[in-house]
């Protein structure tokens, strides 16, 4: 919730002061987000200096079986579970960027619309999302994390080409719903379950860790080139469909790595301490 909520203020923000003269945007209008972004590095160190550990991490100290080299250890006993999240987040975080960062683009360079069409459509997909992400987090408890996550890529997988579609009428309306669709229904599903299902896939002693190297490593391959990906997609073939393929393609990466993960949802975390010694030495890459 934190990230679309995250995407909402800073949509807005932006928005606000783009309707600025354009001496005025560029002079200091455009600084005025990046330094009220400080006041989310506060919140953000205030909750991690103030949240408390996981019984099961405590527990782990208390034992002193922490790992003294977390990364590589996490690399070394879960394997399986590392590629699996890194595959797992390729939908996510390509499409993510895709939806709210290369529409803006697309919308205003390639079809001539004010951006005002496609920055009210993400402000309003992360809205949806902010409220969405808890419904979803909650049918992922009730039926498993399997299930959500594959309905959110394979969700992205159809839906690639009626994206373009909508967007390619031009209407403001059908460009929004568009922007909805895809970055709430579709990315939200994925989400709002990595928390949990992630962090699931990993023992008490390299959770953190392991979730984070999966987490970030997928962050700097799938998310951070996809805005340049498309585009580059879309100058060489004029066209949006190298883009809806790629799209196809992040999504059904991600499909794939969740069928191929252990579903997670009924794991008891509070008794995993128990079966932490066996998973490290005979089922290196198999959840806790």
């Amino acid at each position: 919730m934190g990230s679309s909520a995250g995407l909402l203020i800073a949509t807005g923000l932006f928005t606000a002061v783009s309707s600025l003269p354009e001496e005025q945007f560029l002079s200091w209008g455009w600084r005025v987000p990046f330094l009220l972004s400080i006041v989310l590095v506060v919140v953000g160190l205030v909750i991690r200096l103030k949240i408390a550990e996981t019984p099961a991490f405590e527990r782990v100290k208390k034992a002193g079986t922490e790992a003294r080299t977390p990364i590589i250890d996490a690399v070394r006993t879960y394997p399986k579970s590392l590629h699996l999240v890194i595959g797992m987040r390729v939908a996510e975080n390509a499409c993510g960027y895709i939806f709210t960062v290369f529409v803006l683009d697309y919308v205003t360079q390639e079809l001539g619309l004010p951006n005002s069409a496609a920055y009210a459509g993400v402000m309003i997909a992360a809205g949806v999302q902010f409220l969405i992400t808890p419904i979803y987090g909650t049918i992922s408890d009730r039926i498993g994390r399997r299930p959500v996550y594959m309905w959110g890529a394979g969700f992205l997988v159809l839906f690639a080409f009626p994206f373009f579609w909508l967007a390619n009428t031009e209407s403001p309306i059908l460009i929004r719903l568009a922007i909805v669709l895809a970055y709430a229904v579709g990315n939200g599903a994925m989400f709002a379950t990595q928390p949990a299902f992630f962090s699931e896939l990993f023992g008490t002693n390299v959770r953190y860790s392991g979730v984070s190297l999966g987490y970030q490593l997928s962050a700097v391959f799938a998310g951070g080139l996809a805005p340049f990906i498309a585009t580059a997609l879309l100058a060489w073939a004029g066209s949006y469909w190298p883009v809806a393929l790629y799209v196809m393609a992040a999504g059904l990466i991600s499909f794939v790595s969740v069928y191929l993960a252990t579903e997670s949802f009924r794991e008891d975390l509070t008794e995993e301490l128990a079966r932490e010694p066996a998973a490290q030495t005979g089922g290196a890459d198999q959840p806790t």
